[in-house]
């Protein structure tokens, strides 16, 4: 018995000498296979989801052109292939704005978060297809605030009878939609004057870009300085916490995932005139419907399926928040990115374009307005979008 005794002192006292010469290398592998341990959750917390087995187009979209495929076989898989870089993008961002201050993370979501949309725009504005960029841009908007927060309240009406939510921080949403939309107004009325010259509706557009996008960081500084308390999820957030990537790790996975859309936008925008001519396809279909639903996948996903979970704040967020983004914030990109490239993109929409946006912005205030909805809300916004789908389908190609 005292035998064994002294030998557990012996290899004690070894153990404690060795931890003594060594102590530095032990600590340090100890913090990387944690670090690496925390990583590697997070990424499969990222790419297991059902969404990711999309991403075997990725590689066939960026070689159908190298291939010599028809442009309705380049179309599909790209189309197919953005969908989930979407979804990562959107998971890199919040990761990265999750380890920095509330300005910054809302810089970061509005620089990225509509990141495939802002790319397949500005690959559009430098090939010379400027009204199917401004048929993605609208097609985004109406997308985010008609089906997805329409299918969002229709999900939580099938489980829940009415539906409570914080109706300050969607007004502040809205109002801000009301500008961007009478800014794109303007400039198509001023379009329709007598005498009225494209570069005189070229610098309009340009001013009112710039004044969009002072304002969406006005709404920024708004939201997560000045009166973030009005923004608060009134629901909560009970769910535990998730592993989340480093800030290296979210950095190098948002610039990767970038420059591949940004092929794929590429492969993508270059493969629409030939199917429009081809196939018959309206390029006005293709720029307010497929493009968006493209770009919007991720959050389709993620606000109908917080929706059905009664998290309805946090669905409305998403739609409303994402469409504020594009209309203050893309859409001026835009036309900036227009005057880089030596591109006439300007504000001046179609009439028809701008009568649905603001038709549809003025739909939703009302849905919003009072703070609770239920199912058929949900249907009636649906239904305008489906409405909207029909007309541009018969939309006559301009020459």
């Amino acid at each position: 018995m005292q035998r064994s005794q002294s030998g557990l002192v012996l290899m004690q006292r070894k153990e404690q000498t060795r931890s003594r010469e060594f102590p530095t290398e032990n600590t340090e592998a100890i913090e990387a296979r944690g670090y690496l341990a925390r990583e590697c959750q997070a990424l499969a917390h990222i790419f297991c989801s059902k969404l990711m087995v999309l991403l075997v187009f990725v590689p066939l979209g960026l070689s159908a052109g190298k291939m010599e495929l028809n442009s309705a076989w380049i179309f599909t898989f790209n189309f197919l292939a953005i969908v989930p870089l979407a979804g990562i993008l959107g998971a890199s961002t919040e990761a990265m704005a999750s380890h920095t201050g509330q300005m910054i993370g809302g810089l970061l979501n509005a620089t990225f978060g509509n990141a495939v949309e802002m790319i397949m725009c500005i690959q559009a504005v430098k090939a010379g297809l400027i009204q199917v960029v401004q048929g993605n841009l609208l097609g985004s908007v109406l997308s985010n605030i008609l089906l997805v927060l329409g299918m969002a309240i229709f999900g939580a009406g099938l489980k829940f009878r009415n539906r409570q939510f914080n109706a300050v921080g969607a007004a502040a949403n809205m109002t801000c939609q009301v500008v961007a939309s009478i800014s794109v107004c303007l400039p198509t009325l001023y379009g329709e004057m007598a005498g009225a010259g494209s570069e005189q509706i070229l610098m309009i557009s340009r001013i009112c870009s710039v004044c969009l996008c002072i304002v969406y960081f006005f709404f920024l500084f708004f939201q997560l300085i000045t009166h973030a308390n009005l923004f608060v999820d009134e629901e909560g957030e009970e769910e535990g916490e998730e592993a989340t990537l480093s800030i290296a790790g979210s950095a190098t996975l948002l610039l990767l995932c970038t420059l591949v859309v940004a092929a794929c936008s590429e492969e993508l925008v270059d493969s629409i005139e030939g199917v429009s001519t081809n196939f018959g396809l309206p390029k006005a279909f293709i720029g307010v419907i497929l493009l968006p639903i493209v770009g919007n996948a991720a959050e389709h996903a993620t606000a109908v399926t917080s929706a059905y979970k009664g998290k309805l704040d946090l669905a409305i967020g998403v739609a409303v928040g994402s469409s504020t983004q594009i209309a203050l914030f893309v859409v001026p990109v835009a036309v900036l990115a227009g005057w880089a490239y030596g591109t006439p993109m300007s504000l001046n929409f179609r009439l028809f374009d701008t009568a649905c946006q603001m038709l549809s912005v003025f739909l939703v205030s009302q849905v919003l307005q009072h703070g609770n909805t239920n199912w058929l809300h949900g249907a009636m916004l649906v239904t305008t979008y489906c409405l909207i789908a029909i007309m541009t389908w018969f939309i006559p190609e301009s020459t």
